[in-house]
């Protein structure tokens, strides 16, 4: 039986809330004609905020430097010691030899505490970033030693979703500009800046697109035809590892 064709809402705004970023895949598809392909492949961008800030933090600096894998199981000891969600009172609580017994190394130990110290303090008040320019939060959040650039911006896009972040840090980025624009080597953090400048107000949007894109290669349309297998949903998270994480100090 054909579907019911959906009423149109008198709300305008109706379709935009059904697919909030149709202004920015738009505007990318109108400036850039590969990106548009892109687009029209991947479909709908998935970024969606992540409520937990403070917990998303916190795993980012679990993390670091250690497998995915390795990472889920420390987050999920840590997390059966300190309660769920993560909240900075009960992790300052516990003190560095505690949180080490989940398997966080003493340096690790160390940047969890001074996370949420800065959290619990309101040095670093994550439920009023809403209100803050992203250079603000970028400022507040790599003033706390542990958190680097990378950390931040990933925060800004993924948790935040800011529209407008270009980490040009991320290795992810700098493959992703150059197969797009057909470089022979990694672009610089300048050459980054210049070669995205097109795709403004929404960067962000835009390298979500081309993460995806490396891990969703198009068919190779002279292959021969496989049997069809049901879609894999796109997961909005992911993204590929940088070549090198910041620790700041």
């Amino acid at each position: 039986m054909p579907a019911t064709p959906k009423r149109r809402s008198a709300n305008p705004k109706k379709g935009r809330e059904s697919d909030p970023w149709a202004t920015a895949t738009a505007h990318l598809s109108a400036v850039d004609d590969s990106l548009a392909a892109l687009i029209e492949r991947i479909g709908a961008c998935l970024l969606a905020p992540r409520p937990d800030r403070f917990g998303t933090l916190v795993r980012a600096i679990i993390g670091q430097q250690i497998s995915s894998k390795a990472a889920a199981a420390i987050d999920a000891r840590l997390r059966a010691l300190a309660g769920e969600p993560h909240r900075p009172g009960p992790i300052v609580a516990l003190g560095e030899e505690r949180l080490r017994e989940v398997g966080l190394s003493r340096t690790k130990a160390q940047y969890v505490l001074n996370l949420a110290n800065a959290v619990a303090t309101g040095e670093a008040p994550l439920d009023d970033f809403d209100r803050w320019t992203d250079e603000e939060i970028v400022a507040c959040l790599t003033a706390i030693k542990g958190i680097g650039p990378w950390t931040a911006e990933m925060f800004l896009i993924f948790a935040l979703n800011r529209p407008d972040v270009l980490p040009v840090g991320d290795l992810g980025v700098r493959a992703a500009l150059r197969d797009r624009f057909g470089l022979a080597e990694l672009p610089k953090p300048r050459a980054c800046h210049e070669l995205a400048e097109i795709w403004r107000p929404y960067r962000s949007i835009a390298i979500w697109y081309l993460w995806q894109g490396l891990n969703t290669p198009a068919a190779d349309a002279t292959a021969p035809k496989k049997a069809e297998k049901p879609a894999v949903k796109l997961n909005p998270k992911a993204r590929p590892q940088p070549a090198r994480r910041s620790t700041k100090s």
